[in-house]
Parts: structure tokens; sequence; C-alpha cells
């Protein structure tokens, strides 16, 4: 028998050093810039002050994959809700809260 582990731990990945400017630069470009630049911003200061406790960059990467995926899903978003399709009966959300309708 080894004593080596029966998994290797994933080590997560870790965007490029210029990925976060980047980002930001693709989100001043984009029409939702003035809501997702703040929000970016403000996300980007927690997690680096996070960063700092901590002294892992975990939470960076976190924060630049997150907008990665928003930045690339945001076309189908936008193609879903221009084609009228109304969802909004798809779900009870009452009943997804644990409340039903009276």
């Amino acid at each position: 028998m080894s004593a080596q582990p029966d998994h290797t731990p994933t080590t997560p990945y870790a965007p490029a050093p210029g990925a976060p400017a980047e980002l930001l630069a693709q989100l001043r470009a984009d029409r939702r810039a003035e809501r997702w630049v703040p929000a970016f911003e403000q996300e980007w200061a927690a997690a680096l002050e996070e960063s700092r406790r901590t002294f892992s960059l975990n939470t960076l990467y976190e924060v630049v994959h997150v907008w990665q995926a928003r930045l690339t899903s945001a076309p189908s978003v936008d193609a879903f809700v221009a084609s009228g399709r109304d969802e909004s009966g798809f779900v009870d959300m009452a009943e997804v809260r644990g409340r039903r309708p009276r």
C-alpha cells in the first residue's frame, strides 16, 4: 500500500496577472457599465481586503471568474429577455421560500 492520498487535490485556476484589468476594461465597454463597474470594483476591493487578511488569492480569483462568467453569459441572457418568453409562472417563488399562497 502506498502512503499517497488516493486523490489529487485540484488547484484553483489562476487567472492571468492582467485578467482583472482586462476584465475591468471589458466591463467599462459594456452597455451595463454604469451598474457593473461599481459592482465589480466593490467586490474586488472586498476580495482584496480578504486576501490581505488571509494571505490567500482564492477570493480574488473567484471575483474574476464570476465576472468573466457574467460577461460571457450576458449575450445569451439578453437574447432570452428579448425573445419575450415569460417564465415568471414557471417557479412558484412562495413555494420556494416555504410559504404557500393563500
